[in-house]
Parts: C-alpha cells; sequence; structure tokens
C-alpha cells in the first residue's frame, strides 16, 4: 500500500459543503445565530485545515491506513500577532492543550489554537514556533496553544503521519467566512456519540440591548455515548440505537450480524475554542469556557473518566493590551452583564456539535472500522415524533 497515492489534502475553510447544516434538516435551536453561524462570525478569527485520508483495509503501523489532520483558529487573523485576553478550563483531564499553564498566569493567548490527534500534539507545537518565525514575528519564546483527541480507533494514529508541512497547511489556510465541518481538519478520524464526528462550528448575537456581542464556537467532537445522546430534547439516542462502529473483531464487544462485532463503549473527548467580541478580562474568560461545559451535558455528555473535556476562550476586543512598555487602559463587561454571552456559549456549543456529526459522512479505517454517519432522514423521523422538527416554510 502507497501512502501517497491515496493522499487527500483539504487546505480551505471555506470548501463547499456537500451536507446540510443542522438548522437545515429542521433541528430547533434556541437563540439568534450571527450571518455565517460560526466561530468567523467573530470578526478577525480565521480558521484553516488539513486533511490527510489515505490508504484502506489492515492496520500497518507506520503506513496507515491514516484519517487525520490539523485545525488551525487565529483569533485576529494570521498577520497579526497582537494578543488577545484569553482563559481555559478542563471538565475531566484526560487529554492534552499545549500552553495552558501561561495562559493562566499571564492572561494572554498569543498565536493560534491548534487541534489535532493525541500523538501529534508535539509535531504541531514545533511547526507553529517555526510558521511563525518563518513569517518573521520576533520573541525570544513562544508556548503555543496545541489541543487534541484520540482518533486512533480510524487512524494509524502511533505511525505518526501528521508532518510539520500539514501544520503549515492549516495555518496558511486560514481564512474568514464560512468553515469546513465534519470528517476535516483535526477532526478527520474522530467520533461523536458512537456516529462520525469532528469538527462543527456554530455562533450566537446578541440583541442590542444586552451589547449585540457576537460568541462563536468552534469544537472537534470526539465524544459520548449513543444511550444519553438527546438532540433538541428528543432522545436520538434510543431512537437510533444501531449504526454503531464497526470492525471485523473488537474483543468482548457485542457481537450483530455478518460476524462483525460493534462497539458500545463510551470514550473520547472534546475540545471547544470559544471566541467573543465581548470586553471580557481572563477571570471572565475562564468563566465564559466553563459553560461551553453545559453546552455538551445538553446533548447527554457527562465528562466520563476516560473523557479529555478542555475549553478554551478568547476575547478579540482591548487591541494592544499586551503592549509592554506602557500602562493600558481596558474595557470590561461588568459582571452583571455576562449571563446573556453564558447562556451565547452554551447555545453555540450545543449547536456545533450538532453540525458536527450532520456534516461528516460515513468513514471506513484501520482494519476495516466503519462509523456511521447520524442519518439525516432518522434525525428528522425522530425530532418529528416528539414533535420537535422545524418544517421548512412554504
Amino acid at each position: 500500500m502507497r501512502l501517497l497515492a491515496a493522499l487527500l489534502l483539504l487546505t480551505s475553510p471555506g470548501l463547499a459543503q456537500s451536507r446540510p447544516r443542522a438548522r437545515d434538516l429542521g433541528v430547533p435551536f434556541d437563540g439568534t445565530p450571527a450571518p455565517l453561524n460560526a466561530i468567523t462570525d467573530v470578526a478577525g478569527v480565521t480558521v484553516g485545515h488539513s486533511t490527510i485520508i489515505a490508504g484502506q483495509g489492515k492496520l500497518v503501523v507506520g503506513q496507515g491506513p491514516v484519517r487525520t489532520g490539523v485545525t488551525a483558529i487565529f483569533p485576529r487573523g494570521a498577520t497579526n500577532g497582537d494578543p488577545v485576553f484569553g482563559g481555559w478550563f478542563t471538565l475531566n483531564g484526560n487529554g492534552e492543550m499545549t500552553g495552558t499553564t501561561w495562559l493562566e498566569e499571564s492572561g494572554f493567548l498569543a498565536g493560534p489554537v491548534m487541534i489535532t490527534n493525541t500523538h501529534s500534539v508535539g509535531i504541531v507545537r514545533d511547526a507553529v514556533i517555526d510558521w511563525l518565525v518563518r513569517k518573521g514575528f520576533e520573541f525570544d519564546w513562544s508556548l503555543p496553544i496545541v489541543a487534541e483527541t484520540w482518533d486512533g480507533s480510524l487512524n494509524d494514529i502511533n505511525g505518526f503521519h501528521v508532518t510539520k508541512e500539514h501544520a503549515f497547511a492549516a495555518l496558511d489556510s486560514a481564512r474568514g467566512g464560512p468553515v469546513a465541518e465534519g470528517s476535516v481538519g483535526g477532526g478527520t478520524g474522530m467520533i461523536c456519540n458512537q456516529f462520525k464526528g469532528g469538527i462543527g462550528t456554530a455562533s450566537r448575537r446578541l440583541p442590542a440591548d444586552r451589547g449585540g456581542y457576537t460568541v462563536g464556537v468552534l469544537v472537534q467532537c470526539n465524544y459520548g455515548s449513543r444511550g444519553r445522546l438527546s438532540i433538541a430534547g428528543v432522545p436520538i439516542g434510543q431512537e437510533i440505537p444501531d449504526l454503531l462502529p464497526c470492525r471485523d473483531s473488537i474483543p468482548g464487544a457485542p457481537r450483530v450480524g455478518g460476524g462483525r462485532r460493534c462497539d458500545d463503549a463510551e470514550k473520547g473527548s472534546i475540545i471547544i475554542v470559544i471566541a467573543t467580541d465581548a470586553p471580557l478580562l481572563p477571570h471572565q474568560l475562564k468563566r465564559i469556557a466553563k459553560r461551553a461545559a453545559l453546552g455538551v451535558g445538553r446533548l447527554g455528555g457527562t465528562g466520563g473518566n476516560p473523557s479529555g473535556d478542555i475549553f478554551v476562550a478568547f476575547s478579540t476586543a482591548n487591541p494592544g493590551a499586551a503592549k509592554p512598555d506602557a500602562n493600558v487602559t481596558v474595557t470590561m463587561l461588568p459582571n452583571e452583564r455576562i449571563s446573556p454571552l453564558f447562556e451565547a456559549t452554551i447555545q453555540a456549543t450545543e449547536e456545533a456539535i450538532v453540525n458536527a456529526m450532520v456534516a461528516a459522512e460515513t468513514m471506513t479505517g484501520i482494519n476495516g472500522m466503519r462509523v456511521y454517519a447520524l442519518p439525516h432522514d432518522r434525525l428528522r423521523a425522530a425530532l418529528r415524533k416528539y414533535n420537535r422538527l422545524v418544517e421548512p416554510r412554504r
């Protein structure tokens, strides 16, 4: 098997969506999205993906099959090195997000936020520093933010297929506008609620009397149990209990027709990136990051023991706040006005996760492991059964 013979490298965040988004299917959500319903609705935020899909059949470590990638999120775009105020939170810590010790200490996030697979964090971290040097950014040291979720059910994760060039491709392709979702970038080999998962995004815009601020969320979802999956209050996991991830042999897993075995164990993680233009300080952004957990909980997530649920939030307000050579005046939203942003974060997180599952397509990876896409027709049927489907206007 020649790895490069089947290489697919996607480097455009605005790649046309071949599948509808959750709202297009009639899934009801609370709140009002901004025009793109994406993290890029926050002015200045850009996103890039690098996707690697190669090979099929039996796992041969170092050769494949490969189902992985890298996603890059810039708070102020790739050419603007002005740090942003940031904060982070971990719901359950079986995961990694580098750079968070200094983020917690300093309150500033400098450079992009990167997401990849568990065993590629190191190469992506080093690549970010190399990329910044090549682009002419001046600094004595750098502690990039790089997060991960595990894609080893579908991907030859121990083959270390993500290279510095893949990270560069994600960084160089970062753009504003629509964001590709599903099995792209770091989300390529991910599984969410035992359906195919990956990258998803959504946004909310507050009304003018609440500040008119925008909150955007991007998730890499790779977590959850089918039995607890709830969408718009409907027990989707109970309505669609079949189509579990299956391969030729998973010891101890329930056997299904045709001699295949299906995996019904909960495992995995979720990374959530939250952007806003509201003038929030680091301690307030940590509070925002915590609320993402409630969005995960709306869908049935519990932050179980094997899960790495790590969230980071940043604000694009207060440009120049990190100037080192003079006192700086900054603007802060009063705590008494922050609750609508909490609500917006919860709503956008919930929708971003559903968007990831709706966009993802059925994928077969190592050793014939097949992970099924959330079937749109059955999702709509379940929503209709519980009187939750939003029918199109005629």
